[in-house]
């Protein structure tokens, strides 16, 4: 990656906030391995093989993006002001907060300072992309697509590894914000896909993101509550639901050239696979032990074909251009 820039500096100009979603694969990925070696009572290997890949690419990403805002802040400024771009930039807390969690077991210390600044700069992200919404500027409803969901997403992560940690209240609440806005966007992007035009070829991946609001809240709120009630129940199947519907769109996948935006297909997958396997640890259910394992060889292939798929792109110098 590092070499297709410099041969060209005004590649970095063009260097997509979206790229955290590539982070948030892999932690969702190091998430779902950790949860699956619990299950299947195996030494952390693998789990921890893909945090190292998940937070040496956070790193690399991050010092790339910093780059970018000392050097070209007018390009950072009209990624801002995309109506479709500016969803992604929770990303990047929503990818530490991640790695926070995945730290915990292993370094609590070193987690809940990560975990804090996560918090603080999803606060600052979310509140900063809600007031564009609602701020001067008219979105029109081609501008709706499932990445608006990404700032929800990520209040919903924070009591995940934030309940245990003691921080109770303050993960009740952003809880209780990420379902606000989920159900508000849901309502929202659910009569654009209906009602409107279909989602250009490059944002269709997107539409996996409809899975994870359901299957992290799920996860969130078992933690805060430390059982498995209705209201848990009721989410977990959502998210099933929405996978299935997700599904029903796999074959027009195919047809479309790989972009970013694919991405979007692991942190979805890795979330369910999360709810299911902890549902079935809790429950004693083989039948989400048998979905969850399932959803993790599913994501192995995904995450293995993507970072195939994404360094073929950057080798042919398709990553960073101007759109």
């Amino acid at each position: 990656m590092s070499e297709a820039l410099q041969t060209d500096g005004s590649r970095l100009s063009h260097f997509p906030v979206s790229f955290f979603a590539m982070v948030m694969g892999l932690a969702g990925l190091t998430l779902a391995l950790a949860a699956a070696e619990k299950v299947l009572r195996i030494a952390p290997g693998a789990s921890l093989a893909t945090l190292a890949m998940a937070a040496v690419c956070f790193v690399v990403l991050a010092a790339f993006y910093l780059t970018k805002m000392a050097r070209h802040p007018q390009d950072v400024a009209a990624e801002w002001a995309h109506p479709v771009r500016i969803a992604f930039f929770p990303a990047v807390s929503i990818s530490l907060l991640l790695i926070a969690t995945a730290v915990l077991p292993y370094a609590p210390g070193m987690a809940k300072g990560l975990w804090i600044v996560a918090v603080a700069l999803q606060a600052i992200l979310t509140l900063s992309v809600v007031a564009n919404w609602i701020g001067h500027r008219a979105f029109q409803p081609i501008h709706l697509n499932p990445a608006w969901f990404i700032p929800a997403v990520g209040n919903v992560i924070v009591p995940v590894a934030g309940a245990s940690m003691g921080f109770v209240e303050i993960s009740w609440l952003f809880f209780s914000a990420g379902i606000m806005f989920w159900i508000v966007l849901l309502t929202l992007v659910v009569n654009r896909l209906i009602f409107h035009d279909p989602l250009p070829g490059r944002m269709l991946p997107t539409l996996v993101i409809l899975i994870a609001p359901p299957a992290v809240a799920f996860i969130a709120y078992v933690k805060l509550g430390g059982e498995i009630d209705a209201f848990a129940r009721i989410l977990i199947n959502i998210g099933y639901v929405f996978a299935a519907v997700v599904a029903t769109q796999l074959p027009k996948f195919k047809r479309l050239p790989f972009a970013l935006s694919w991405w979007a297909l692991s942190f979805p997958v890795a979330a369910l696979t999360i709810a299911s396997l902890m549902f079935s640890e809790m429950t004693g259910s083989m039948t989400h032990r048998v979905i969850g394992l399932g959803l993790l060889v599913f994501l192995l292939v995904v995450v293995a074909g993507l970072l195939l798929r994404t360094a073929a792109a950057i080798r042919a110098n398709e990553i960073c251009k101007p759109e």
